[in-house]
């Protein structure tokens, strides 16, 4: 059984409570917990009743993805999990993704998920776009983030490969993150929701959405070329190495 590491995030978020109890009750139990105070100064209470169970790191505010890269970098795990704050893990997440990540091979898992509201309550299931072919996903990639983060379960030493998440970005390090992923690796979908990803008002999706479309509109610039590679590559059944690009020397 791999080690995993669940690396939280965390900024003046009233949810991270919650967020914390979900990885603590994982039926997955080779695990560590690895909570990143990226400079808070709100709700940082929530966090003294685990304070025994975890790994907590503060730093100074510097961003979600430079939270992430703190994390991997403090983590001891074979693999890493990513659970947002304000977002809740199914208590079989792990399990059922090792298994999976198991009998397909794959490098990176990432899973359906359901949404919730303020109070938890799960108000729409199976929201998650599941694309089953290489082909599909890195389509959806030129146009749009297939993946939720917190569903998210890869191996570490991806990272010494391809890089830490880029932290000069604010809203799309993630999307970001799997293109390069994905050029690399192999990304597979479950088609299972078990992720609990929370709706509310002061999520950055609703409150920042115009420096959100700034960012999108540049990582997809940014990658386009390969992106276009790699689908002539797919389509044209070519294996070889298509993902060479001057982002990804």
């Amino acid at each position: 059984m791999p080690k995993i590491s669940i690396i939280i995030p965390f900024y003046n978020c009233p949810y991270v409570d919650q967020a914390i109890k979900s990885a603590l009750r994982q039926t997955y139990r080779n695990r560590e917990v690895i909570l990143v105070d990226d400079g808070s100064t709100q709700h940082t209470s929530l966090i003294n009743p685990f304070l025994n169970q975890i790994l907590y790191i503060k730093k100074e505010n510097g961003g979600t993805a430079s939270a992430l890269n703190t994390g991997i970098q403090s983590s001891t795990g074979e693999l890493i999990a990513w659970l947002s704050s304000d977002d809740i893990f199914l208590r079989e997440k792990l399990t059922k993704q090792v298994k999976f990540m198991r009998e397909t091979k794959a490098d990176m898992v990432y899973t359906n998920f359901n949404l919730i509201d303020e109070h938890s309550v799960v108000f729409k299931k199976d929201v998650g776009l599941i694309l089953t072919s290489k082909l599909d996903l890195f389509k959806q990639l030129q146009k749009s983030c297939p993946v939720n983060g917190s569903t998210v379960l890869v191996k570490k030493d991806i990272f010494s490969s391809i890089g830490w998440f880029d932290d000069t970005l604010k809203y799309t390090q993630d999307y970001d993150m799997w293109i390069r992923m994905a050029a690399k690796y192999e990304l597979k979908v479950l088609d299972e929701s078990l992720l609990n990803y929370r709706i509310h008002d002061n999520m950055g999706s609703k409150r920042f959405v115009e420096g959100q479309w700034k960012e999108i509109k540049t990582v997809q610039e940014k990658y386009k070329g390969m992106l276009a590679r790699l689908i002539h590559c797919e389509e044209s059944g070519i294996d070889k190495d298509c993902s060479r690009d001057e982002n990804l020397e």
